[in-house]
């Protein structure tokens, strides 16, 4: 079967594009494993003879290294879970229930994803001292969980809108709850749109360095992974391996969780677009 033009270019394109957007993932892992020598060579390869452990090493033998991992998992994990629960019910309320201002709750929804973060870091800074949250991993949770929540509930409320109204009324006629119609059969129905926003909160929070780098001052053993880069920097001879390393290792479990979840993620976009 000839394939036609367009479709082999369309093919083509793609392959190009996943290339370039792979290639620097690449780097990052193979100046990992390259000796000091080669990754600050004036002459960069992109391959090596001789690879090596030695960045890694230096890695895992920070001391806080594994704290910040801890720190990292736990303010990710309880974005992931509060953002998905809270943006479930919230999107089941402006979904399936009238009341004022609902037109306007959705477009402030709309608003919050327009302003940067950079333009609300100061101001959040502030509103952080005042409730004594700096320096706590709670000064990082809330923040992610503000700015995860807006494009959660606007994606779930396709999901949601998506389940006919005749099956809510079936479960009520059958005997069923509200209660009982919303976890067991409205949750399962919206869950790989869970999925998808739990995807996007748990890479934008995982990845956090400026709220990390804005809110945890003094307290270090409250810092997150990202601050761990921190470490191989120095003014005058940087640790570009140590650096690359600690980087792939950052990378991992965004990939693994990836892995994990990766089918009902594409359910739950093709959903989201479908709607």
């Amino acid at each position: 079967m000839i394939r036609r033009p367009w479709r082999l270019a369309a093919e083509l394109t793609a392959l190009l594009t996943a290339v370039v957007v792979a290639f620097p993932l690449y780097w990052m892992a193979l100046s990992a494993f390259k000796p000091a020598g080669e990754v600050q060579s004036t002459q960069p390869r992109p391959w090596t003879l001789s690879p090596t452990l030695d960045s890694f090493r230096r890695v895992f033998e920070q001391q806080d290294f594994g704290r910040y991992f801890l720190n990292s998992l736990l303010v990710a994990g309880t974005v992931v879970l509060a953002s998905a629960l809270i943006a479930f019910l919230a999107a089941t309320a402006v979904t399936r229930f009238r009341f004022r201002f609902r037109t306007t709750l959705l477009i402030m929804f709309l608003i919050a994803q327009m302003v940067p973060i950079e333009a609300l870091t100061i101001p959040m800074f502030f509103l952080m001292r005042d409730a004594g949250l700096l320096n706590t991993l709670g000064s990082l949770v809330l923040p992610h969980l503000a700015f995860s929540l807006p494009f959660a509930i606007w994606m779930l409320r396709g999901f949601v809108r998506a389940v006919p109204e005749s099956l809510e009324e079936q479960a009520y006629l059958d005997g069923a709850s509200r209660t009982r119609f919303l976890w067991q059969i409205l949750f399962p129905l919206v869950f790989p749109g869970l999925t998808a926003v739990s995807v996007f909160s748990f890479i934008s929070t995982w990845n956090d360095f400026l709220f990390a780098k804005s809110f945890i001052i003094s307290a270090t053993e409250n810092s997150t992974l990202p601050m761990a880069l921190l470490v191989f920097f120095d003014t005058d001879t940087p640790d570009w391996g140590g650096v690359m390393a600690a980087s792939t290792v950052m990378t991992i479990p965004v990939l693994v969780f990836f892995v994990l979840v990766q089918r009902r993620l594409v359910s739950g976009l093709g959903g989201a677009v479908k709607d």
